[in-house]
């Protein structure tokens, strides 16, 4: 097969351009201040190449977002190689796409797994900075967007995202600005505006929100918005590796996901594909993945209901769970994709089963349980009674933030 090969510079780096057949391909070359394991950036939807040493939006052929993509068999990290390390997300630099002492960091990730009943773990993400999974995210995004060149960031936010983007572009010495509904809880606008950022409450969703922010931006704003750039993901692709890891090389039979946006949801799925060629798992097992969505926002769980390839706009979303307030989710089809490949499923929950699964949680628990956590918690019950959650499966339940903003 013909190649044709050619090289270039990008902010630091050197990359070689290889046009293989029909594809195309990025490897990095010597000087790169990324991690050397980054093999290129690529498009979920049409498999389009980009240069990962540019600052990278949506795919720039279908619109449509991208992934980072690693040369896996250079990696040689076992499970038992991690005892010791950090107790960050970073733990996992190799599977990281920047080096050591470049990173933006408030010390993210590897929060606990706790057991609340037989064969029922509790990932408590609210033991995060800024008191959210969200940290995770934001910590590559913005780590990678001053990297490569940002001078600004801003994001459209449900409540967490802003509140962790406001943090982290503090860490960095970066303006940012944000947008979110302007019914969201006071609590996420006090705490933008603790850590400097500018911010705006629009009429709507978050959907609203984000056109709001369009165009507003100052010369050299990076927008970092869900699934808009290709690091989010990264960041929370790190829930899988922990788990993981804190169930000793084991792999949950059911893990149950609120899902907003999807980019957690997104992230794991491509974890355990890395995980598997890395050997930490055996061949084609997975957990079977939930989608957990609010009755009054529930875009995913419709169109995998009604056996979809993608996602349609939820007309009039009404939740008080803030973060599945997500009506048109750009990666609803990889959320799909993954539910699918995995065996999972997507259910929907009442306000009321959510404001009961809240409460319960943390009476039996003693976790501030946030209303996205609660939802979460009430799927379980729904599902154990529908029979996709057997007796003898073992469950995780992704509680994705604190309460306490919420009240």
């Amino acid at each position: 097969m013909p190649a044709v090969f050619f090289c270039g510079k990008g902010l630091g780096a050197i990359f070689v351009s290889a046009k293989i057949g029909s594809g195309h391909f990025y490897f990095l070359a010597m000087g790169a201040r990324l991690s050397r394991y980054v093999a290129g950036a690529s498009c979920f939807a049409c498999g389009a190449a980009h240069d990962p040493g540019t600052l990278l939006g949506v795919c720039t052929v279908c619109a449509m977002p991208l992934r980072i993509d690693y040369d896996i068999p250079a990696i040689r990290l076992t499970l038992a190689d991690l005892a010791g390390r950090p107790p960050t997300l970073w733990r996992y630099r190799e599977l990281l796409p920047l080096r050591e002492g470049d990173e933006v960091s408030l010390a993210e990730g590897y929060t606990p797994l706790l057991a609340v009943e037989p064969g029922v773990w509790i990932k408590d993400e609210s033991r995060n900075p800024t008191a959210s999974f969200k940290a995770r995210g934001m910590a590559l995004a913005v780590s990678m967007a001053r990297h490569l060149g940002a001078r600004a960031l801003q994001a459209p936010s449900a409540g967490n995202a802003a509140g962790a983007l406001a943090a982290y572009g503090a860490r960095a010495g970066l303006p940012v600005t944000v947008a979110m509904p302007e019914d969201t809880p006071s609590a996420f606008f006090a705490e933008c505006r603790l850590y400097g950022a500018a911010v705006h409450a629009v009429p709507g969703t978050i959907a609203d929100a984000g056109a709001f922010l369009r165009g507003r931006g100052r010369s050299g704003t990076v927008d970092v918005s869900t699934l808009r750039e290709p690091y989010r993901i990264e960041g929370k692709k790190t829930m899988a590796f922990e788990l993981v890891e804190q169930m000793e090389g084991s792999v949950p039979d059911v893990v149950l996901y609120p899902t907003g946006g999807g980019t957690g949801l997104i992230g794991m799925w491509k974890a355990f594909d890395e995980m598997e060629q890395l050997g930490w798992i055996p061949a084609g097992r997975r957990p079977r993945f939930v989608a957990v969505q609010a009755t009054g926002c529930a875009p995913v769980v419709r169109a995998f209901q009604a056996g979809e390839d993608r996602t349609e706009p939820w007309t009039d979303p009404r939740t008080r769970a803030w973060g599945l307030r997500v009506p048109a989710p750009l990666g609803g089809f990889l959320c799909l994709r993954a539910l699918r490949e995995t065996h999972g499923t997507a259910i929907a929950v009442e306000e009321v089963s959510i404001e009961r699964g809240t409460a319960e949680l943390a009476a039996q628990s003693g976790i501030d349980v946030c209303p996205e956590g609660g939802a979460a918690c009430a799927a379980l019950a729904q599902l154990r009674t529908g029979g996709f959650v057997r007796p003898d499966d073992t469950v995780v339940v992704f509680n994705t933030g604190a309460g306490l903003k919420y009240r």
